[in-house]
């Protein structure tokens, strides 16, 4: 079935996003106000952008009411923040921070969340999560009249060292982290627990077996097709 999303309210644009375009990984974003209030709020319209420099996107959405939701506005007005993934372990406490807030409410401080300082930036960074990245506002694009795209860049990234095995060659236990991400519908999320693997494919040795697979399809032809000796049957 085809959909115009030129046509369709903002509801069902959402809808049809947010069922299709799955698992998303989890931003539990951490921002400062300018005030000083620290914010902690979770955001599945996320992504990591590029390695040089390494960068992350963050779709922000405003509410039906108009105006920036806190961490957008912290952001656009600080230019910092913090992304950091979450664990299985923290999914309930994450799940309290996507209530609506006034702007002066830290969820930081209300739901008694464990925060350690950043490096580099203000906003701290929340202890339990597995890793954390510490980022500066590169630009912040509006995409539409109550949704703005934010890309920064990481200057730091933590990862809790039960998690890296080998620190030299940048091993990390990835299935020990127990992430979590965004599904479908109200309330669903799936466990990075169901994993298959395949090896990613070289054009030298695909071309090569395209090779040998049209020598042998063409050798077969030519057995296939090869007249054979004259028939010495005695005439009748």
């Amino acid at each position: 079935m085809q959909f115009d999303m030129r046509q369709l309210p903002r509801a069902s644009r959402y809808k049809i996003l947010g069922s299709s375009v799955t698992p998303r990984p989890i931003a539990w974003v951490t921002s400062r106000s300018a005030a000083g209030v620290v914010n902690a709020a979770p955001y599945s319209f996320f992504n990591v952008m590029g390695d040089d420099p390494p960068t992350m996107a963050l779709g922000l959405l405003a509410p039906e009411g108009g105006g920036y939701k806190d961490t957008a506005a912290n952001i656009i007005a600080t230019g910092e923040f913090v992304v950091n993934l979450v664990a299985e372990t923290d999914a309930a406490v994450m799940n309290l921070t996507c209530m609506s807030t006034p702007p002066d409410f830290s969820e930081i401080e209300n739901f008694e969340i464990p925060t350690s300082p950043s490096a580099a930036v203000a906003p701290p960074r929340i202890a339990s999560a597995p890793v954390s990245f510490e980022c500066k506002t590169l630009t912040v694009v509006n995409t539409g009249p109550r949704q703005v795209a934010v890309i920064g860049e990481v200057l730091i990234a933590h990862v809790a060292d039960a998690y890296v095995l080998d620190a030299e060659r940048l091993y990390l236990d990835t299935l020990g982290m127990g992430l979590i991400a965004r599904m479908h519908g109200a309330g669903w999320y799936a466990r990075s627990t169901d994993l298959f693997q395949m090896d990613r494919p070289r054009y030298e040795a695909w071309l090569g077996n395209q090779v040998d697979s049209r020598a042998s399809s063409l050798s077969l032809m030519i057995r296939t097709t090869t007249p054979g000796p004259p028939d010495k049957t005695p005439g009748v």
